[in-house]
């Protein structure tokens, strides 16, 4: 299995890109936001998830690791396969998808491409009732748990301190969660 490709990003897509490795050139499917920072010419590392089928090969290629693995982690959802599982990563990072599964947020789930309501709805009640990708989150009960997500940083660091100070998980979430907007809503 293929687990990053590093090379010359030999042509860019709609929703593929030509990676040149080795003399070899891989065709590789991506989100708008990952194909969007690809240019021709250029070296670029993509993390890739290999899907094996009986008529193809295909590789999707991620900015991160723990893109990566929400990609893969999204799609045990039953209705959620990679094209809709593009459309979530590209409406929403890593960090923001913690936050919208923590809070059970079906109104951010929906605003991805091909997700409607029920779709959303199952999204933010199952995905908080599983675990999360192996080694960035842990969701118990509809909560972050914050030391396992290193990608989200000081928000983790704040819903870690409030549980250490006896909040529920869920609670302590949902207002780190409240006062990162209201902070980014501060900012100048």
């Amino acid at each position: 299995m293929i687990g990053s490709l590093n090379g010359v990003v030999a042509a860019v897509g709609e929703d593929t890109a030509l990676i040149e490795v080795g003399g070899v050139g891989y065709v590789v499917q991506g989100g708008a936001r990952t194909l969007g920072r690809l240019r021709a010419g250029e070296t670029a590392r993509l993390f890739i998830e290999t899907h094996v089928r009986e008529d193809a090969i295909r590789l999707f290629g991620f900015d991160s690791e723990e893109e990566r693995a929400w990609f893969a982690h999204l799609q045990t959802i039953p209705g959620v396969g990679a094209k809709v599982a593009l459309g979530i990563l590209d409406a929403m990072p890593p960090a923001v998808l913690i936050d919208a599964v923590a809070l059970q947020d079906k109104a951010a789930f929906a605003r991805a491409n091909g997700v409607g309501p029920k779709l959303a709805a199952r999204l933010a009640t199952e995905l908080a009732a599983k675990q999360g990708p192996k080694g960035f989150i842990a969701i118990t009960g509809g909560a972050a748990r914050a030391a396992a997500a290193p990608a989200s940083g000081s928000r983790a660091e704040a819903v870690s301190a409030l549980v250490n100070l006896g909040i529920d998980q869920s609670s302590a979430a949902r207002a780190v969660s409240a006062a990162a907007k209201q902070f980014d809503a501060d900012a100048p």
